[in-house]
């Protein structure tokens, strides 16, 4: 559950707590070191808040690459994202990876398609290759997940946080955009205050903002060791739909029973 989460926003999208001395910040080759209180950054972060306080749905194309730092190897999958909240304040996301892609060759492999659901307590991870599916209970009855509230939810993001609470959990810089960077978009990097929950688990994080929706369209994080990297990028954005999204976009395909290995994990196993 915590990989998919991780890469969703980082959307997304993350394995949440683990126990290990936060690494050393390194600050990217050319970029300046952005002096405490620039009064550049609490802006951009006021805008997500606002975006976030006001996100009803959305939907995106999604591309994940993981990134095995050590071997310089890569895992690319592409596909789509659909998120809704609900009228009782509770949410639902529904991933689905249509297609794995050769970072080498730019073959796909469709057959490769892996599929999540997060709706109510409930999480089902489909894998169509090996035709297995897992049903895990990640929250007890009535409890609810706020996606995106810092050191809480699975979303460790700014988006719908008070600025002053962002600072309180990271080291926040503006970074000069690169070549390859998405155009017309701030690149902030927050870096987990040291002995934190989430520097247990990150290095640091980079978001690509879009300076006219002020949505995140790129977030990449990288685990508290450095091992590994995942980026996910957002594409072709829709927000708070006028007639909202439907529930079939919350709803999976039926299964031939007997040919998929299914199982079901709750909170009491």
């Amino acid at each position: 559950m915590q990989n998919w989460l991780i890469a969703v926003l980082a959307i997304l999208l993350a394995p949440l707590i683990v126990r290990a001395q936060p690494a050393p910040i390194i600050n990217p080759v050319g970029a300046a070191e952005q002096p405490p209180g620039d009064p550049s950054i609490d802006p951009v972060l006021g805008q997500l808040e606002t975006v976030g306080k006001t996100l009803k749905d959305f939907t995106a194309k999604l591309k994940l690459t993981e990134t095995d730092n050590g071997l310089g190897t890569s895992t690319v999958r592409v596909g789509n994202v659909w998120f809704a909240k609900k009228p009782d304040g509770s949410a639902r996301i529904h991933v689905l990876f249509n297609m794995r892609i050769d970072p080498d060759t730019h073959r796909g492999y469709p057959k490769d398609k892996v599929e999540y659901l997060l709706d109510g307590p409930w999480l089902i991870d489909r894998n169509y290759q090996t035709t297995d599916e897992v049903k895990r209970q990640v929250l007890k009855p009535g409890q609810k997940m706020d996606l995106f509230k810092l050191g809480q939810g699975p979303f460790p993001l700014p988006i719908g946080q008070d600025p002053k609470g962002v600072h309180q959990q990271f080291d926040v810089k503006k970074v000069p955009l690169a070549k390859d960077d998405p155009a017309n978009t701030i690149h902030l990097e927050l870096t987990p205050k040291a002995n934190t929950d989430l520097s247990r688990q990150f290095h640091s994080l980079d978001v690509w903002v879009d300076e006219k929706t002020h949505m995140p369209v790129r977030v990449d994080t990288t685990d508290v060791k450095q091992q590994t990297t995942r980026s996910t990028e957002l594409k072709d954005i829709t927000v708070n739909s006028p007639r909202g999204l439907p529930d079939s976009d919350f709803q999976l395909p039926n299964i031939d029973n007997e040919n998929w290995n299914r199982h079901v994990e709750s909170l009491n196993d």
